[in-house]
């Protein structure tokens, strides 16, 4: 007898149909064969499905066993397609007959339980574009899909109760819809802004990179604060709209990386890579591609601490993605788009020994070092960085005075948030969500400038010898220190803020 199952292959982000034919035939020797591109952990699916089909009170067949993943070119991967092929043996041995039309996505343990799977939430997303009316999933996983509406999401604990909703035995309640806007919540700083002594000029930046989503370049000797201001950043940042939730647990969700009942990606990712990281592991890649840390930090921040210690060629790999917010992975077996719009944070020290310029440490750094180590950054990265800081080291007297601190996180990102509104606002119907994500068409329409903007525009330009990119991203930053103000236009003041971060500072 012949069954066909509906699952889904997940490829990327993107999701394809998957029709699991089992033939359970009379004649023959006994085997089990699973044909149609499959890797090892989906012929290992063998062994698991047996042996869960037996521990969960149900007869083996003893026949020639074929199944057929559907279709044939499509490379198969990972654990998910264990439940369909043990419903289908189930359905074309007789035992069961299905009533219920849906997809099955899930993979099995050795007692018949359902194990968290990951992709779930793409697989959702699936079904409501296909118009498939319920997605049987594994319970530890549910939670993902039920943020989609427009589906039912039946959540299975272990295949003995799957069979008995299937032949209405003994019904599983689908989960109720979870509203995305009651989990999003704020990181959770390592350090708040008012605790940070000094470092005005670099806090000033930090916010205008957080309200717009620009990146950030910070230089400075050891021991001034760089790390700290870093680390400070997710404090201020604002909270997740319902679309960027969604859009980021989507990379999590294919990456594996979703914890067990959780539905969404709560806060903005921050990711802070060793400079030992591979290209794979920063861009994305492999024999499988998956995700890198470029992707995993969408709509986040992308800390690169010592970045002049990582290797050029990988530094050089991000070049495309900060321009494009997007990774595009070619291989012999195939393509696959990952987001990366990340907001990049780095810190340098001046000079290998880190005291270039320091007002009492000497630096022992020669000429040839010095110019040596900066180049370890090239001038095309630097120009994809909106905001240059110097972080000078800070004065004894004010590690030791018992000053006011100033402005705390919490009342950081109001400001930030109530900028970040006024963008969503305005950008909206183009599908972004923050000025740094403006491309040149938005820039014209948004980052008009009266005459005398023009003419300090135009000396700046010709004094700092800017580039095209770089006068587009002194625009966006202009853009953005105008809606700190309050501002409906961009003022003289504003773009003469923005042009000071363009001083080159590594």
């Amino acid at each position: 007898m012949l069954a066909r199952i509906e699952s889904v292959a997940c490829v990327g982000l993107e999701s394809f149909l998957v029709e699991v034919e089992v033939d359970v035939a009379e004649k023959g020797f006994p085997g089990f064969s699973i044909v149609g591109l499959p890797d090892k952990a989906v012929a290992e699916a063998r062994e698991r499905v047996k042996t869960a089909l037996v521990n969960s009170g149900f007869a083996f067949p003893q026949k020639k066993i074929i199944v057929n993943l559907a279709p044939a070119d499509l490379p198969k991967e990972g654990s998910a397609y264990d439940l369909p092929i043990a419903v289908g043996i189930l359905v074309a041995s007789g035992d069961i007959e299905l009533r219920d039309e849906g997809l099955f996505y899930g993979e099995l343990s050795l007692d018949g339980s359902l194990r968290h799977t990951k992709g779930t939430l793409l697989v959702a997303l699936f079904a409501k574009e296909q118009r498939k009316q319920q997605l049987f999933l594994p319970v530890l996983s549910a939670n993902e899909a039920a943020v989609v509406q427009g589906i039912e999401v039946i959540p299975v604990r272990n295949l003995k109760e799957l069979i008995l909703h299937l032949v209405g035995e003994k019904k599983i309640e689908p989960l109720k819809k979870i509203e995305i806007k009651n989990l999003v919540e704020a990181a959770a700083p390592e350090f708040d802004m008012a605790d940070i002594v000094g470092q005005e000029a670099a806090k000033r930046a930090l916010i205008i990179s957080a309200a717009g989503g620009h990146n950030i370049l910070m230089s400075g000797p050891p021991g001034s604060g760089k790390t700290m201001l870093s680390r400070a950043l997710p404090g201020i940042m604002p909270l997740m709209s319902e679309e960027e939730s969604m859009e980021v647990t989507r990379v999590y969700s294919a990456s594996g990386l979703m914890m067990e009942g959780e539905a969404v990606v709560r806060r903005r990712p921050f990711r802070s890579p060793h400079h030992s990281t591979s290209m794979a592991g920063l861009i994305g890649g492999g024999s499988r591609p998956v995700p890198g840390e470029v992707s995993l930090a969408h709509l986040g921040v992308l800390f690169l601490d010592e970045m002049a210690e990582f290797p050029r060629y990988v530094l050089e790999a991000m070049r495309q993605p900060m321009e494009d917010g997007k990774v595009e992975i070619s291989r012999v077996a195939g393509r696959v788009q990952y987001p990366a719009a990340f907001q990049l944070v780095a810190a340098v020290n001046p000079c290998p020994c880190g005291y270039l310029g320091h007002p009492t440490k000497e630096c022992k750094c020669s000429i040839r070092e010095v110019e040596r180590y900066k180049r370890r950054i090239s001038g095309p990265i630097l120009d994809r960085i909106d905001l240059h800081i110097n972080v000078p080291a800070v004065e004894a007297e004010k590690i030791l005075a018992t000053v006011a601190k100033g402005e705390s996180s919490v009342e950081i990102r109001k400001n930030v948030m109530a900028a970040r509104r006024k963008q969503g606002e305005r950008l909206l119907k183009f599908g972004i969500f923050c000025n740094s994500q403006m491309k040149n068409k938005q820039v014209k329409e948004f980052c008009r400038l009266d005459i005398d903007g023009v003419h300090i525009l135009r000396l700046a330009m010709d004094k700092f010898d800017l580039s095209a990119r770089s006068y587009f991203r002194v625009l966006k930053v202009a853009r953005t220190i105008a809606d700190l103000e309050g501002s409906g236009d961009i003022l003289a003041e504003h773009l003469g803020e923005a042009l000071q971060y363009r001083e080159k500072v590594f």
